[in-house]
């Protein structure tokens, strides 16, 4: 009985680290930690609603985790079967390649995952947000439309841009909305550092795909311009986020403490020379894919705390 009981669970186990695989559920801090940085502007406005804050959590993770899921499901007949350099952050969750899932269940998930995130703006239309149908929608076609046949942004030069907007200022915008009520071009630039991270990060994992979504007619913009090219506009999408900060703060845009942002620097620099050094190579990339992930997170949490320490001691 006891061997029995083992053996499910281990079972249950392994069931889950798929749905995990499948959900890329690590990758989500891309989407959540704008949420989080929106909400700590908001915070240092005077206002913060907790119930609100988690809704938009659910949200945005339910429609990153949809967006992640009809990417698989529409890469699988592409780019991701005959994609010999998959990397732990490139190439797609792998769940259909590995017959772990098959495509219908992956799209009935990618499914389930958008209606959350819709139910999820309706309570918050409802409760006195009526804009954030609007701006949900938005996030939703992006990330639908982003891999979606006949239109597939990622494969026309437009998913860059779409990657750009939907988990940077859009993120940032829509949620201190819900926050405050208040539409403002301050929450909206505020996405646009995270913005160029997590535009980075799609950037350097097209590297390793380089050669899977060239056959596959995915024409990205490292498809479009070549490796050796790529690499330098990587570079300026790693350290513009630095000059956005620095130009907040030298215009009296943002608190002088926004200045600890660029203790984050030294991650950016690792990454660049990295993918300098490799960028014709596949595995090698990682370490550099990695960095540019942590980039993001670390840059995220040290402007959030920031906002916060602000308003608490100041």
């Amino acid at each position: 009985m006891l061997l029995d009981t083992d053996c499910a669970q281990k079972g249950k186990k392994h069931v889950m680290n798929i749905y995990v695989k499948a959900m890329r559920l690590p990758f989500l801090t891309g989407s959540l930690i704008p949420v989080m940085l929106a909400a700590a502007l908001s915070f240092l406005h005077g206002t913060l609603h907790f119930w609100f804050f988690v809704v938009v959590m659910t949200g945005v993770g339910a429609l990153h985790v949809a967006a992640n899921l009809i990417n698989d499901y529409y890469d699988d007949p592409g780019s991701d079967r005959i994609n010999l350099h998959p990397t732990p952050f490139s190439g797609g969750s792998r769940v259909i390649q590995e017959k772990l899932m098959d495509a219908r269940t992956v799209r009935a998930m990618a499914m389930g995952f958008f209606v959350l995130g819709i139910g999820c703006g309706l309570l918050l239309a409802l409760s006195g947000r009526p804009f954030v149908i609007i701006v949900g929608m938005m996030g939703l076609l992006a990330g639908y439309l982003y891999s979606a046949a006949p239109v597939s942004l990622m494969s026309r030069g437009l998913g860059e841009m779409t990657i750009f907007l939907a988990f940077g200022p859009l993120i940032t915008w829509g949620t201190y909305y819900v926050m405050t009520g208040l539409l403002t071009w301050q929450a909206f630039s505020l996405g646009i550092p995270l913005g160029f991270l997590i535009t980075a990060v799609i950037w350097i994992n097209q590297f390793p795909d380089y050669d899977a979504d060239r056959d596959a007619g995915k024409l990205n913009w490292v498809v479009r311009l070549g490796r050796n090219r790529s690499r330098r506009i990587y570079s300026l999408l790693m350290l513009s986020p630095y000059a956005v900060v620095l130009y907040w703060v030298l215009a009296r845009k943002a608190p002088w403490l926004c200045l600890a942002a660029l203790l984050t620097i030294p991650l950016a620099l690792k990454a660049i020379k990295i993918l300098n050094l490799h960028y014709e190579t596949y595995d090698e990339v990682m370490p550099a894919q990695a960095l540019t992930i942590q980039t993001h997170l670390a840059l995220g949490l040290v402007l959030s705390a920031v906002l916060v320490f602000q308003k608490v001691i100041f």
